[in-house]
């Protein structure tokens, strides 16, 4: 059995959930998000602020899908009452970003600046030249952005020139001036 999807999920009070057949839709301050799950697999079950997910039998199939949708709801319960961000550094010499309106321009090494669209949900925070911030409420869609972003110029590994996440740590190589042959 799944560790994760035996705990529970606790409510906090300023979220509403409504569960249909096969729809979950989690409401709080931020937003509103739905998730679509497997009602042939999982029972959802509310009691006292707590949502637990129960497997209907005991195959391996049921089992793996109970701990994700444990996840999954938990993830839109965190998303609608405090959201999720993630943080990204540019490091190299004239790489920068800025905000153009809700878009974000960033100059990374190219001839013209890269401008980037916000997907549906997501707001750009632009604290500093090399700091990004990228917030929202479902937490597939801010790794998608952060990841969209980071492929702009991915960190390479002899400089660590890029952009990269802030807890991200690059493995530095060795350049061939430091090589010593021996001779």
């Amino acid at each position: 059995m799944s560790r994760i999807g035996k705990k529970p999920i606790n409510i906090p009070e300023e979220v509403e959930i409504k569960i249909d057949k096969d729809n979950i839709i989690v409401k709080g301050k931020l937003g509103e998000l739905s998730q679509k799950f497997d009602n042939t697999s999982v029972k959802l079950r509310m009691e006292d602020n707590r949502l637990t997910v129960i497997p209907i039998s005991n195959s391996n199939e049921n089992r793996a899908k109970y701990g994700l949708y444990r996840s999954l709801i938990n993830n839109m319960v965190i998303g609608v009452s405090s959201g999720f961000s993630k943080t990204l550094k540019i490091v190299g010499v004239g790489f920068r970003a800025s905000k153009k309106g809700n878009d974000l321009e960033i100059l990374a090494g190219y001839s013209n600046p890269v401008i980037v669209n916000p997907l549906q949900g997501i707001s750009f925070d632009v604290p500093d030249n090399t700091t990004i911030v990228v917030r929202g409420i479902d937490k597939q869609v801010v790794g998608e952005m952060a990841a969209k972003i980071r492929s702009i110029r991915e960190p390479e590994p002899y400089k660590g020139k890029g952009i990269k996440y802030s807890d991200e740590v690059i493995r530095r190589k060795v350049g061939k001036a430091a090589i010593t042959t021996g001779i």
